[in-house]
């Protein structure tokens, strides 16, 4: 057999019937084997000295294959060539399916050969996926793929690129960028690629704005990717090009930027016209090339206007990316009416936007004014968008966007883009007209900081009470927050600032933020607060630093996670005071959990406290305010709020509903928070754990366990990928811990892999190279996991990953 054989004329580089991937045999007249190449003895084990002069059929093919061979050998002499699959004996005696191509030869004594190629048929497979794979990219796939030369000529382009580009596929063949783009555009496009076809280095995803020859007014953002094509031998072929259209996309993506820089923009201050001064910056030259605000002369003065006014108008704010631009319009602080026959006029009585996308002399536009008119057609102002400034039901005025340097007009996307300015800007307006800054300013960011709705968890059902104090106390820095950990656990969090007012909300909301940040950390409540103490103290710091702001001394705070599985709770407390339990049997006891000092002192440590609560446990806790209220001390307040806890309550609701009356008679002086969570615990039949033995076939027995009990929980569909994070996290803790090995699963919404060890590494998620022997596993976890972390005990830590169970999943019985 020689590489010279017809065969190799048409190969590919992974062609799996190349003559240098491919096995090769030569069979005579009667079956017998008389060539035997080096793949074929590396593919089945047989040395050529074993297999020359023996019948194929007795040393290649198990007695049980005889009648599917002999019906490929009929098909095979009836056609003089045949393909297909077939059974083949390994030396070692098991079946390899491979996949073979005969062909007849003529031998110059007039006899016959049959020369034999074949691969295994996994091989196959593959290249015929490759090859789909290929098709699909020039037939059906909807992003553009072009292949260009060495010379950056095209070679090929697919169909995407020729309904980009209007033109068929073969008129594209031989072309440079330039044939299809404009200069500009066209030169750094090729730039790109002659940069990739220099250095190797591909390009990803780089956008560029261009325009098409033969539609040279429309203005395209395309998103080009490309990399440097090599043959084995390292010869460079060319570059492939993905172009994709991104217009739509960049254009969605520019309104947002826009919106959100427009947010940050307009407001800033309680000033009217420095307000509108903000909207007409943000507009120009963003969405036009000039912009006008004029406002109601009432609103101006802080005044509401009367309904379907129509004027005097005041212009507010004017700007234009050039100074002759604001010729047409009429200066900052002048009073007027707009004529009746104009846009902006037909704006304000309409109260909706006008869209004049073409402007024209004697088109309504200035109708009454020929000669501003015609001063503004010279200056090459072509289309008006006029969008009425309506806040609250009330329209405090309008704004007037023009376009004159780009030749683009504006469109309903733009009008869409000009209310969402204008709406943003005319709250703001309104804002302004009707509230002081301080009260404004405190009110936006009370409602900021406290918390939302809290979700269902399926450790604990929840319910809570949050009542700011009454108005002339001033907004304090009361927060509580339910956060969901890792292990179906939850932490329950219950805190207050000192002091009252804007700065006290604000320092509330840092440290609300900062407890969810640590509580994801999976830190023990006592290092929870150890790190928010520091924060305390280093706010502290900063305020005593500044002269405009009243130093905060410090904040209390109580920190409790609770575990369904164990239906342990661990607490620890800053100055806070304790929680109270109503147990199963209706009896009210307060949880001992030792007296940290207040966030902010410093120095002292915390202590974590646990205490077991039987399911169906509630559990309360609760500011001081809760306790105060009424101008009671502490210890009456503890004792109506086990009087009112210890009463019915069909839920949890009407718990809360029942401390409310019962606690606060009328509006509080300081903040009331309540919190109150009800306990669950898992059953055995969720939970599943097994102490492994730190051998080498600790992983193999986890592999039996987890299959084991997933077939009982009836989640065969998981078990592979379970198996697959079971084997990787046990590998792990055997081969970097040492110690015995603790394997848990959970089933409750998700199923929930925990695995445990003795050694506190810390792992880490690494990309391994394509070299490289390990440090795979994790990485194979994040896969296929939904979610996995790490969580840290006193002489151990815990890897865990979430998979999602679909709802027919969650409803088999464990």
């Amino acid at each position: 057999m020689h590489d010279t054989s017809p065969m190799s004329l048409s190969e590919s580089p992974d062609d799996p019937f190349s003559v240098r991937r491919s096995a090769a045999a030569v069979l005579d007249g009667r079956g017998r084997i008389v060539g035997w190449s080096e793949q074929a003895a590396m593919l089945l084990g047989h040395r050529p000295e074993e297999v020359l002069g023996r019948p194929a059929g007795e040393v290649l093919i198990d007695p049980g294959d005889l009648a599917v061979v002999a019906e490929a050998t009929a098909a095979c002499l009836a056609e003089q060539g045949w393909f297909g699959l077939l059974p083949v004996l390994h030396r070692c005696g098991r079946r390899v399916f491979v996949g073979f191509r005969a062909r007849r030869v003529r031998r110059l004594d007039s006899t016959y050969e049959w020369l034999l190629v074949g691969s295994l048929a996994e091989d196959i497979t593959q290249w015929e996926v490759d090859r789909a794979v290929l098709d699909g990219f020039f037939l059906r796939s909807p992003i553009g793929v072009a292949v260009l030369g060495p010379d950056l000529r095209v070679l090929r382009v697919n169909r995407a690129i020729a309904r980009f580009g209007q033109l068929p596929a073969e008129a594209y063949r031989g072309r440079r960028v330039a044939e299809y783009l404009l200069g500009p555009d066209a030169d750094w496009v090729e730039d790109k690629l002659r940069s990739v076809l220099e250095t190797g280095r591909p390009v990803i995803f780089a956008e560029q704005r261009c325009r098409l020859l033969h539609d040279p007014l429309r203005e395209l953002v395309i998103s080009i990717s490309a990399f440097r094509m090599q043959d084995p031998s390292g010869r460079v072929l060319g570059v492939t090009e993905i172009v994709e259209d991104v217009t739509d996309r960049h254009h969605a993506r520019r309104r947002l930027a826009l919106l959100n820089e427009a947010g940050a923009r307009i407001g800033s201050t309680l000033d009217v016209a420095r307000t509108t001064r903000e909207l007409a910056d943000a507009a120009v030259p963003a969405i036009a090339d000039a912009v006008s605000v004029d406002l109601l002369e009432p609103v101006t003065r802080g005044e509401e206007p009367e309904p379907r006014s129509m004027g005097p108008l005041r212009r507010t704010a004017v700007r234009a990316s050039r100074p002759e631009g604001l010729k047409v319009m009429y200066p900052e602080g002048h009073l007027f009416f707009f004529p009746d026959d104009t846009a902006p006029a037909r704006c304000l009585a309409e109260r909706r936007p006008v869209l004049l996308p073409a402007l024209e002399a004697g088109s309504g536009w200035f109708a009454s004014e020929p000669e501003r008119a015609e001063r503004a057609l010279a200056l090459g102002v072509h289309s008006l968008i006029a969008v009425p400034l309506a806040a609250r039901g009330v329209v405090l005025g309008l704004v007037c966007l023009w376009r004159s340097q780009r030749p683009e007009p504006f469109e309903a996307d733009d009008l869409r883009l000009a209310e969402e300015f204008a709406g943003r800007a005319a709250v703001c307006i309104d804002n302004a007209r009707r509230y002081t800054q301080q009260h404004n300013a405190a009110e936006a960011l009370q409602r900021s900081l406290l918390p939302g709705e809290v979700p269902e968890h399926p450790a604990v059902g929840t319910a809570y009470r949050y009542l700011p104090a009454r108005a002339s106390t001033g907004v304090g820095g009361d927060w509580f927050d339910v956060i969901p950990l890792s292990g179906l656990r939850v932490a329950l969090v219950v805190g207050d600032v000192v002091g009252h007012g804007m700065h006290a909300s604000a320092t509330m909301g840092r440290l609300r933020a900062a407890v969810r940040t640590l509580a994801h950390l999976d830190l023990a409540p006592d290092e929870v607060l150890a790190r928010l103490d520091d924060l305390v103290d280093q706010l502290a710091t900063e305020q005593q630093q500044s002269e405009n702001m009243p130093q905060i001394v410090g904040a209390t705070c109580l920190y409790a996670i609770y575990d369904p599985v164990s239906g342990i709770c661990a607490m620890a407390r800053a100055g806070h005071p304790p929680p109270t339990v109503l147990g199963p049997d209706g009896r009210v006891r307060p949880l001992d959990v030792p007296a940290g000092p207040p966030l902010g002192v410093g120095g002292l440590p915390f202590e974590t406290a646990g205490a077991e609560l039987a399911e169906g446990s509630l559990i309360a806790l609760y500011s001081d305010g809760l306790l105060l209220a009424g101008g009671r001390d502490v210890d009456q307040g503890l004792a109506l709020l086990r009087a009112t806890l210890a009463g019915p309550g069909p839920s949890l609701e009407h718990v809360c509903k029942a401390v409310e009356d019962a606690m606060l008679p009328g509006r509080p002086a300081d903040d009331i928070t309540l919190l109150l969570g009800r306990t669950r615990v898992l059953g055995p039949g969720s939970v599943a754990s097994w102490d492994l033995s730190a051998e080498p076939t600790a992983a193999g027995l986890a592999r039996s366990l987890v299959r084991e009990r997933l077939a009982r929980w009836g989640l065969e569909e998981l078990a592979f990928t379970t198996e697959l994070i079971v084997s990787e996290l046990v590998t792990n803790a055997y081969r970097y811990a040492g110690g015995p090995v603790l394997l848990r699963l959970i089933r409750d919404g998700h199923l929930i892999c925990e695995v445990s060890d003795t050694s506190s590494t810390s792992p880490h998620l690494r990309q391994a190279g394509s070299t490289d022997e390990g440090g795979r596993g994790l990485f194979l976890v994040a896969q296929l996991s939904e979610r996995w972390g790490t969580r840290y005990g006193s002489n151990s830590k815990t890897i865990w990953s979430e998979q999602p169970l679909t709802a027919a999943q969650e409803g088999v019985a464990p």
